[in-house]
């Protein structure tokens, strides 16, 4: 599975500082290649402050869009600020971009969802139709993503897990990740670096696998 050079790559990633790079800010909006002739809505879920909006924004081929609101005095107590004190802004709608997979064939659509559990009517709304979910996953929470797995699991929407991995978090083997996120069998769990692209993509190349293995035993099911 091969991607679509993003275009005068070179060129920007040359001008970009480091800060850029990793939030896609010096990409311009470009439209749909006319090599694109299918396209997929891929969610991007999980808890607060786990880096679902890190993530789009390193592997966004076109400028993310980001719904954000900085994080004001009427969030505490409510919005859990201990392993990322440094952060200032939340998602309160979605996060949006787009990647080229398959030689600029598949448009893979992100949609990221707010960690906030007060926001599951957004989250039903954003996860109509998506082919598949990306669960994002902390090692010092892992309980912060139980209510994202369990909307996806009402809903029967296929996901892989990545764990991002934060500088300083606990690691634990995975047969007791597994456990504690009540994973089946058969679902994905992999790690990733939200902040690279390399990695991020890695995440997303996981799950797209998945889904394809998952609709490929459908379909067979479906004609015995």
């Amino acid at each position: 599975m091969d991607f679509a050079p993003w275009s005068d790559r070179a060129d920007r990633d040359e001008r970009a500082t480091g800060a850029e790079r990793a939030t896609g800010a010096n990409r311009s909006v470009t439209y749909v290649p006319a090599t694109v002739t299918r396209s997929a809505k891929i969610v991007v879920a999980g808890g607060f402050g786990v880096g679902k909006t890190t993530l789009i924004g390193s592997v966004s081929e076109v400028r993310p869009l980001r719904m954000e609101e900085p994080i004001t005095q009427a969030s505490a107590g409510v919005d859990d600020l201990r392993g990322t004190p440094h952060k200032t802004t939340t998602t309160v709608a979605m996060d949006f971009g787009r990647i080229h997979m398959a030689g600029g064939r598949i448009a893979l659509y992100l949609f990221g969802l707010p960690g906030q559990s007060r926001f599951q009517p957004l989250w039903e709304d954003l996860a109509e139709g998506a082919l598949g979910c990306l669960v994002l996953a902390d090692t010092r929470d892992l309980d912060a993503s139980h209510d994202a797995l369990g909307l996806l699991d009402g809903a029967g929407i296929p996901y892989a897990v990545a764990i991002n991995t934060f500088p300083g978090a606990p690691g634990y083997p995975e047969a007791e990740l597994r456990e504690a996120l009540a994973l089946e069998p058969a679902t994905p769990l992999t790690y990733c670096d939200a902040r690279d692209r390399a990695s991020s993509l890695h995440a997303l190349i996981t799950l797209t696998e998945y889904l394809s293995e998952h609709r490929s035993a459908a379909l067979l099911e479906s004609r015995r």
